[in-house]
């Protein structure tokens, strides 16, 4: 298509009603036969329609030119995607492989901070995949935090390196608290290496662009997590190890080790997920989500706990209780007025991951477990 032509289309409205037609076909995977029928389930997943554009528009139009790259947050307390974990900060830039940018900053107190160029993207093939990857532990810093990290297709003679291939379009940060209230997040910045032209004035090619790679994304995230949710209601109320491999396909942390399951609880009911004992990590949480897989409101529930916040027992395990109302036990999760949803749980750094187990109990017998 010409520059001529899609200039045209862009005058005419006709990008933008191709746009809205993809947006509103997006609906079909809230109204799946699978998926719950319930008004607040429907409410959020119609919500989490318009969350995913929000993310959208600042990946591919905002925030969309490698050449003048700036960090986002691509999930955070009002826009979420596949379970995103409530203990941490997203940072995501735009890369174009072909160049070389530099990230730097100050390390912070973060218990993990993990770097990872990706190619691919869940507006085209549906998949993320790692094409270089480094953590905090691997970092060469200086006396007082400040570190550089060059990211190029070849190494340099000397600093820390991240691996780009002609073909990465990304970089995802991972910052992940024990404790909100007392860490400080890394402070970045990211730029090529090779500044060239100025900004230029947005044209019909690159709205045009922009708005069909971001409403693919909104469908096809949509899709892929639903699709998720669905391979997970077959057994309920259990936490299975994940299928590692596909994790890592759609952007997963390589020193992360995902559990990903269905929770379904009666009004009488509470789902004990138990641990013993709790492997050596350095940092573990379990998060809950609703059927969009999207976290729960944790600014105004607690829906989630981690290696600081959890209570463990005399002999290194951990019991978790969910339930609708609080049972005055330790580690209790909320399930924030939802019937039902997904949730995950994961090891970061743990040498041997130890396999939950679980099991429903009728509220009433938590009093026995004191």
């Amino acid at each position: 298509m010409t520059s001529e032509t899609i200039g045209q289309q862009v005058c005419s409205g006709q990008v933008w009603n191709a746009f809205c037609d993809q947006l509103k076909r997006s609906g079909e995977q809230i109204l799946r036969a699978e998926a719950p029928s319930d008004g607040q389930t429907r409410a959020e997943g119609f919500r989490y329609l318009t969350r995913l554009l929000r993310i959208a528009l600042e990946m591919h139009l905002e925030f969309a030119d490698p050449d003048f790259p700036g960090f986002f947050s691509p999930s955070h307390e009002t826009a979420k995607i596949g379970a995103d974990n409530p203990d941490n900060l997203y940072q995501y830039a735009r890369l174009n492989g072909q160049r070389a940018y530099r990230v730097s900053g100050r390390r912070g107190s973060v218990a993990y901070l993990s770097f990872g160029t990706q190619k691919g993207g869940y507006e085209s093939d549906g998949t993320m995949i790692q094409t270089g990857f480094i953590d905090a532990s691997q970092l060469q810093l200086e006396a007082d935090g400040r570190f550089e990290l060059v990211l190029s297709q070849e190494r340099p003679a000397h600093g820390n390196w991240l691996r780009l291939e002609p073909q990465s379009n990304a970089l995802i940060v991972r910052q992940t608290f024990l404790d909100r209230a007392s860490e400080q997040p890394a402070q970045l910045r990211i730029e090529p290496l090779d500044p060239c032209r100025k900004p230029q004035p947005l044209s019909a090619e690159r709205l045009q662009q922009g708005l069909g790679r971001a409403a693919n994304f909104v469908e096809n995230t949509a899709r892929l997590f639903a699709d998720w949710a669905e391979g997970y209601q077959a057994n309920a109320n259990q936490l299975p190890p994940a299928d590692q491999a596909l994790c890592q396909s759609v952007g997963g942390d390589p020193n992360i080790f995902y559990y990903h399951g269905y929770w379904s609880l009666a009004d009488d009911e509470a789902l004990l997920i138990e641990v013993d004992p709790v492997p050596d990590c350095d940092f573990w949480n379990l998060q809950i989500n609703n059927y969009w897989m999207e976290s729960l409101d944790y600014r105004h529930h607690r829906i989630c706990l981690n290696k600081h916040s959890a209570r463990t027992d005399g002999r290194g395990g951990v019991r978790l209780v969910l339930s609708h109302r609080d049972p005055g036990l330790p580690n209790w999760l909320e399930t924030a007025s939802h019937g039902e949803g997904t949730y995950c749980l994961r090891w970061v750094g743990a040498e041997r991951p130890v396999h939950p187990t679980t099991r429903v109990v009728k509220f009433d017998h938590l009093k026995e477990l004191q």
